[in-house]
């Protein structure tokens, strides 16, 4: 792998929730997942980081989750389909407006915490999701866990898709995350962090969390903004990849 994409997910902060540092993230990634408000953040934090991000000739991505502003979108929730395609179609309108208004274009979709990790696995949820990005703008790229169903299912309705891969958070044996209420879900050393990554680009491969190697094909990496020590995690994995010959560039362009 010559090239790859660096992600991270902005447009998060409310006044009394603060969870990353957006201006210094977008001066390290090539593409900018950004909350449509539903799990975090307001129309206001929203257009400034997206502002940021065209400042930054960032790529920018739209990050729709459950409406579950409560736990940062990370519950499971039960919602039937009409709903949940709808809810996404009202997420992905949102952004796509507020960022028109500041001069740029969302170019993917990335959906955030349990709706991601939900549509990873469950087929159902991952045709409502699809059916509201095909909806509102079939031209936006999918992007999603590596080896997740919500890609073939993406791919058979005609979206163009793209692999994720975490450089933040451990892996089981099967290639799906390991849930965020284990000890050990997410990683936070810059240099073990990195060298995960760069490991990853070369050889296709990231060490799971009971010591065997999971075969990982991606086109883009996320360093989530509101991990503790993100921006170091971020910019050591950039800068270790850079030094190996692997260029950072946007999987989706505009």
């Amino acid at each position: 792998m010559t090239t790859i994409d660096l992600n991270s997910d902005l447009g998060e902060n409310v006044p009394d929730r603060i969870v990353s540092d957006d201006d210094a993230m977008l001066a390290i990634v090539t593409s900018a997942n950004v909350s449509c408000g539903f799990h975090a953040g307001s129309p206001e934090g929203i257009r400034a980081t997206v502002a940021a991000a065209v400042r930054n000739g960032v790529t920018i991505g739209a990050h729709p989750g459950y409406r579950d502003y409560e736990n940062f979108g990370r519950t499971n929730v039960d919602i039937d389909s009409a709903t949940l395609q709808a809810h996404v179609e009202y997420q992905l309108g949102a952004l796509e407006g507020l960022t028109r208004s500041v001069g740029g274009t969302v170019a993917y979709v990335k959906p955030h915490g349990a709706l991601y990790n939900t549509i990873a696995r469950d087929e159902r949820q991952a045709k409502d999701v699809v059916a509201a990005i095909r909806a509102v703008n079939p031209g936006l790229v999918l992007l999603g866990l590596a080896g997740g169903v919500v890609l073939d299912v993406a791919r058979r309705a005609g979206l163009a898709v793209a692999a994720e891969a975490f450089a933040d958070r451990a892996y089981l044996p099967d290639g799906q995350l390991v849930s965020r209420t284990q000890e050990g879900a997410v990683l936070h050393d810059a240099s073990a962090v990195a060298e995960r990554m760069l490991r990853l680009a070369q050889e296709g491969v990231v060490r799971a969390i009971d010591g065997t190697d999971v075969r990982v094909e991606a086109q883009s990496i996320c360093v989530h903004g509101d991990s503790r020590g993100s921006v170091a995690m971020a910019a050591e994995t950039r800068r270790l990849l850079e030094s190996a010959g692997i260029a950072i560039a946007p999987f989706a362009g505009v």
